[in-house]
């Protein structure tokens, strides 16, 4: 078993009309992987205590079948699946939506079901990575003999498949799922799933690295709302310490009552590595907050992380 543990301090300031009471921070988390063979087969467990989950683990087990790839059951980690490729627009820092008000997760046309006790298969195909993933009912984190009684009771399923291997520089990927909704009535006229998909493309020379990403999410249900998301970043690595980004990110909300609104998001962020510490600024601003017109938010942090 070895440890590792992280720190990191934060001075947060929101929109002018948001009261944040004290903007100072620390969130400090450890996490335990041990790792041996199993029948023959190398089998990891990651365990890890933070306290942004209210003293709560994300914890993964992981056996490697060799050639035939490696399974893990997640508990809240983000092993794979289509959310782990949901934005991939370049960033020296954190992404233009993070620590604004507008709802991520499965809206704001960023694609997963979540990865709370989902199944996940992970394998590389001729220079193709897969990674798709599987949950029964509502991704939730449930304990041994416990279910979790809530939410869907479908079944979802997703992927992503990215390759490194066409051209020099060129990161190129695309996801597809069908997540399971509250449609368990069977509602006339609806799915019991929505349609979430995204591509991105990044490409990298010397020092610049620049990208896009376009996804939607397609909800099932009769009179739901529909979103298509397109973003793009370019990210400079100024030297060996030293880098900085800037991007843009626009979500359209189609509504099957209601006028489209489109949010605009824009973001930039500055990092500053010193052995194992990270100095961090990110300042991102939207428009017409989570599809909602003329509601607009902003936020800056200034963070010390340090790695143990």
């Amino acid at each position: 078993m070895t440890a590792t543990g992280t720190a990191k301090m934060t001075y947060i300031n929101g929109d002018s009309t948001e009261v944040t009471g004290n903007p100072l921070g620390l969130n400090s988390s450890i996490s335990f992987s041990g790792s041996g063979e199993v029948n023959g087969y190398a089998t990891t467990l990651l365990v890890t205590n933070s306290d942004s989950n209210a003293g709560l683990s994300s914890a993964s087990l992981s056996i490697d079948l060799g050639d035939l790839g490696k399974v893990t059951f997640d508990q809240a980690v983000g092993a794979g699946g289509i959310s782990s490729i949901d934005d991939k627009a370049p960033t020296a820092n954190e992404e233009v939506w993070d620590g604004l008000d507008a709802v991520t997760g499965t809206g704001n046309a960023l694609v997963g079901g979540g990865n709370s006790g989902v199944l996940v298969y992970a394998n590389t195909f001729a220079d193709y990575n897969l990674s798709a993933q599987y949950s029964k009912g509502a991704s939730a984190i449930n304990d041994d003999d416990s279910v979790s009684g809530e939410g869907t009771s479908g079944s979802s399923w997703d992927f992503a498949l990215t390759t490194t291997s066409l051209a020099d520089g060129l990161d190129l990927g695309f996801g597809y799922g069908r997540i399971a909704n509250s449609n368990d009535q069977k509602t006339l006229g609806s799915t019991e799933y929505d349609e979430h998909g995204v591509v991105y493309a990044n490409y990298s020379m010397g020092m610049v690295t620049a990208g896009y990403t376009l996804s939607q999410v397609r909800d099932g249900l009769v009179g739901g709302q529909q979103e298509d998301g397109t973003g793009w970043g370019v990210a400079v690595n100024v030297n060996d310490s030293l880098s900085v980004s800037y991007g843009e990110r626009e979500v359209e909300f189609m509504n099957a009552s209601a006028t489209d609104v489109t949010e605009d998001m824009t973001g930039m962020a500055i990092a500053y590595t010193m052995g194992s510490a990270k100095i961090t600024l990110q300042h991102n601003e939207t428009t017409n907050n989570g599809g909602t017109a003329a509601v607009n938010d902003e936020a800056t942090q200034i963070a010390l992380a340090l790695s143990f």
